[in-house]
């Protein structure tokens, strides 16, 4: 872990209230030790309005503007350590990188993290975050998620933090053979999480839990 990184946290939050976090984290069954602990480094109040930064470490989803929100620290974990779960990924592909928290967490822990936005605002905001924090292994893009980033791939995971309707074919067609995918699947009757493995005859799906996400939208916007 970059120790700048670390250091750009203190004077904002203590060390027992990240620990809080971590502790609350815990309870709710995470146990990958390395998820757990880049939750405790990464700054996440930078990736907040500042008017919101004291709730920057409650297990909870806080908005970011333009109908967005940063996800509950639980979610972003449980996403995480579902992703990796028993594989060193070296080409992560992250759909919908909103604040870029989540592709943050992901840095540390996989070689290389694509991430599209399709909200400029939102993406160049991302951007000074990822530079802030030297975060050199992160390629942000404006792109319609949607349809993924296919030029970049093909990919050991990728993660996508908004919900289509169904498991979205293209998205599949760009992992390896063997690779995963973690997302939401559902409209307004509800959502699952789920974990999709690509085979030679298509893929394969695990349902985790029930989530709330925002809609997976397509084009572009300023």
């Amino acid at each position: 872990m970059n120790p700048d990184l670390v250091q750009s946290g203190i004077g904002m939050t203590s060390e027992r209230t990240r620990e809080r976090l971590v502790n609350s984290l815990r309870r709710e069954g995470i146990r990958d030790e390395r998820v757990l602990e880049v939750m405790r480094t990464i700054p996440r109040h930078l990736f907040i309005e500042e008017a919101l930064a004291s709730r920057a470490y409650e297990n909870t989803a806080l908005p970011i503007g333009r109908g967005q929100t940063i996800s509950q620290p639980y979610i972003v974990a449980r996403m995480t350590e579902a992703l990796l779960e028993g594989r060193e990924l070296d080409r992560v592909l992250e759909v919908g990188t909103g604040s870029g928290y989540q592709a943050a967490v992901l840095s540390p822990l996989v070689r290389r993290v694509y991430t599209v936005e399709r909200i400029a605002l939102l993406l160049e905001q991302a951007r000074v975050r990822f530079r802030q924090l030297r975060l050199r292994n992160i390629h942000p893009r404006l792109a319609d998620g949607s349809m993924g980033l296919p030029e970049c791939g093909p990919y050991d995971g990728i993660m996508v933090t908004a919900a289509p309707e169904g498991i979205p074919r293209q998205l599949v067609e760009q992992l390896r053979p063997g690779a995963r995918m973690v997302l939401p699947v559902g409209g307004r009757d509800g959502q699952a999480l789920v974990r999709v493995t690509r085979t030679a005859r298509g893929y394969d799906t695990e349902l985790l839990e029930p989530v709330n996400f925002v809609p997976l939208l397509g084009g572009v916007e300023p």
